[in-house]
């Protein structure tokens, strides 16, 4: 191996929920992570220094899932309130709501292109909807029992979904039609995700399991048993090369797939890990617990050459380790002590800042309907050195302190201008949507025409 591996750190901890954290996901652009927690409220946190972080208020009950749009534009939630919303991860704190399902939607997830959105719910279905027009387009019903996960392939041709009814469920797009059923035995599956190749799905189980499955034979590739209490979140590396887990036993794990071992064992969060993801890079890994902390971790072993890895194992296996994942025994707990690292990162290092400026962000809807969220704790501003509550945190700038009223004045011009071109360009879309239905009506017009016409002849 052309360097040694290092091994991953405890790069920050961020503090601000008051609940347990449920989800996590990096910015695409890696300048922001968000985070859902069963306070109801979405974080958004900046990782450039002296950075307020934002907590948008708006939903009504638990947030269970977040994700960022492929653009980074965009954040949705999914809550226990019933609806997802849209937001703006900006201090405005815009956001748009679809009244989604009959009961609980538990997740939430963008398509590659940003062009629609799976949710699944407690009303046992998984719906798909179109982003910019917001409007619903099908649902897929043949589960039994609560859908706590529905996520896209990398192609947006697949959705994979996992239930309480002890399935999971392989669904073609386009036809609406479910072409594969993967059955658990002995437990539920907490959370689903599609390898970067789009070949395999790995799921995180309720009986302390990770499996990796070839989607293209229907075949398991890799058992592990490596927690010792329910998985309740899981993520792959973008290389594909590795598999991040968090589990109720505290720990998060690392298993690294080419050679179907575990890889690291990681020891931060007082009580259960809740929610774990990768950045898209790769470069960084967050964490977040029953706690209330998000961690954030710099990867540091992906920095090893791992292409004379992958031919290496290319050699051994014959298999192309950047599409496929090598079958492998079960790996066994008891196994555990002898093949990872562990690293305990509970004692905070000293440098390490915890205290982060928060702005409290009030649910300002895209149409403008002037719907109100009654604010956390009065509305004030957490965190502020000031101790200065706030009654109209939703005006809040980002760094008040420091733009100048010029730039500042400059900057609302610019939003409002902007405000204009999304209303037009929604009116666009309506209109646009209101001819292609009629000239739909005319296509149908026409062909019931020729067909009646036709017989005559």
């Amino acid at each position: 191996m052309a360097s040694a591996l290092e091994d991953p750190v405890l790069d920050r901890q961020f503090k601000g929920h008051r609940d347990t954290v449920t989800s996590l996901e990096f910015n695409p652009n890696n300048k922001q992570l968000a985070s859902g927690s069963m306070d109801s409220c979405l974080m958004v946190w900046n990782f450039k220094a002296q950075t307020r972080a934002y907590r948008f208020v708006g939903h009504k009950d638990a947030i269970l899932s977040v994700d960022f749009s492929p653009s980074g534009h965009l954040v949705a939630s999914a809550s226990r309130d019933k609806t997802v919303r849209l937001w703006i991860p900006s201090v405005k704190g815009e956001s748009t709501v679809f009244k989604a399902h009959t009961s609980t939607v538990r997740s939430v997830n963008f398509s590659s292109d940003g062009q629609f959105l799976v949710t699944a719910s407690d009303d046992k279905t998984i719906k798909v909807w179109t982003v910019h027009k917001q409007k619903f387009q099908f649902s897929l019903n043949q589960h039994s029992n609560w859908v706590r996960c529905a996520r896209f392939s990398p192609d947006g041709r697949l959705i994979v979904s996992s239930s309480d009814d002890k399935t999971v469920k392989l669904w073609d797009k386009q036809s609406r039609e479910c072409v594969h059923t993967f059955q658990e035995t002995n437990g539920y599956v907490n959370d689903v995700q599609f390898h970067p190749s789009g070949t395999c799905i790995a799921t995180a189980c309720t009986d302390s399991t990770i499996k990796v499955w070839d989607i293209r034979m229907n075949k398991l590739l890799q058992h592990y048993q490596a927690h010792s209490a329910p998985v309740n979140s899981i993520s792959f590396h973008p290389s594909g090369n590795y598999l991040l887990s968090g589990s109720n036993d505290s720990t998060l794990k690392v298993f690294d797939l080419l050679e179907g071992r575990l890889f690291y064992t990681l020891h931060g969060h007082q009580g259960p890990t809740t929610a774990v993801a990768f950045s898209k890079t790769g470069d960084m890994f967050s964490s977040g617990g029953s706690d209330v902390q998000v961690m954030v971790w710099k990867t540091n072993f992906d920095k090893c050459d791992y292409e004379e890895v992958s031919a290496a194992h290319k050699q051994r296996t014959g298999l192309d380790s950047h599409s496929n994942i090598p079958e492998r025994q079960p790996v066994s707990s008891v196994m555990k002590s002898t093949v990872d690292t562990h690293i305990n990162t509970r004692k905070q290092p000293a440098d390490m800042k915890n205290d982060v400026d928060v702005v409290d962000v009030g649910p300002a809807l895209f149409t403008g309907s002037g719907q109100q969220g009654g604010m956390m704790n009065g509305g004030r501003q957490y965190g502020d050195s000031e101790g200065n509550g706030r009654s109209s945190p939703s005006t809040t700038p980002l760094e008040q302190k420091t733009i100048p009223p010029q730039i500042a004045n400059t900057l609302e011009q610019i939003v409002g201008q902007l405000d204009i071109l999304t209303q037009t360009v929604s009116i666009l879309e309506q209109r646009l949507t209101m001819t292609e239905n009629k000239l739909r009506e005319v296509i149908d017009n026409q062909q019931k025409i020729t067909l009646q016409v036709r017989p005559s002849d």
